[in-house]
């Protein structure tokens, strides 16, 4: 049984359809938005690779341009709803010792849910950042979550992250880090749930 622990040089970042277009559909975006770039901000300084998608960026957009996804390993359209499309499989094959998937974005029911189970289905570890991941509801969010952690995703913050793929004050980036978690996180309302 895996217990979840990460080590940033077995693990990837995965940041799913973070778009214009949903900017005024997504409940608590502009909190999500400044939580996602805590954690692009940190997959730079502890070199982690980043996976990034776009749901039919035709009609719904781009990344949203205050995300900084320069540094991103891999840039994927795609229409089917979970980011593992073949471009990112193959991407994660070549990279054989990512066993550890940082995820994130929205739609948590949708898109983020769907990419976790076929990660889990492929015998990766999953840990989904929950104050970094939204959908239009409130209700489809809070039962996504429920759904993944009964597959077997770890929930968990972008502060906790940071810090346990930082694994110690020792790290040599940490003083940058500090610097991102610095300012606390976006409040994501999520406390108002506790079934989680």
């Amino acid at each position: 049984m895996s217990v979840g622990r990460l080590i940033a040089s077995r693990t990837a970042m995965f940041c799913c359809d973070m778009q214009d277009k949903f900017r005024p559909s997504i409940r608590h975006f502009p909190a999500i938005l400044s939580n996602a770039n805590r954690m692009l901000q940190s997959a730079k300084l502890l070199d982690i690779p980043l996976v990034v998608t776009e749901q039919y960026p035709k009609g719904l957009g781009s990344t949203c341009s205050e995300l900084d996804i320069d540094h991103c390993s891999i840039n994927c359209p795609k229409t089917k709803f979970s980011m593992v499309v073949p471009e990112v499989k193959a991407y994660l094959e070549e990279k054989g010792t990512r066993k550890s998937i940082v995820l994130f974005g929205i739609e948590a029911h949708v898109c983020v849910q769907q990419t976790a189970i076929d990660l889990l289905t492929l015998g990766y570890d999953v840990h989904v950042i929950v104050d970094a991941t939204s959908s239009r509801t409130d209700t489809d969010r809070v039962f996504a979550f429920q759904r993944m952690r009964q597959a077997g995703v770890f929930l968990t913050t972008s502060e906790s992250m940071i810090l346990t793929l930082a694994g110690g004050s020792d790290h040599p980036q940490f003083r940058d880090l500090q610097r991102i978690i610095k300012t606390e996180a976006q409040d994501t309302k999520l406390l108002s749930f506790p079934t989680l």
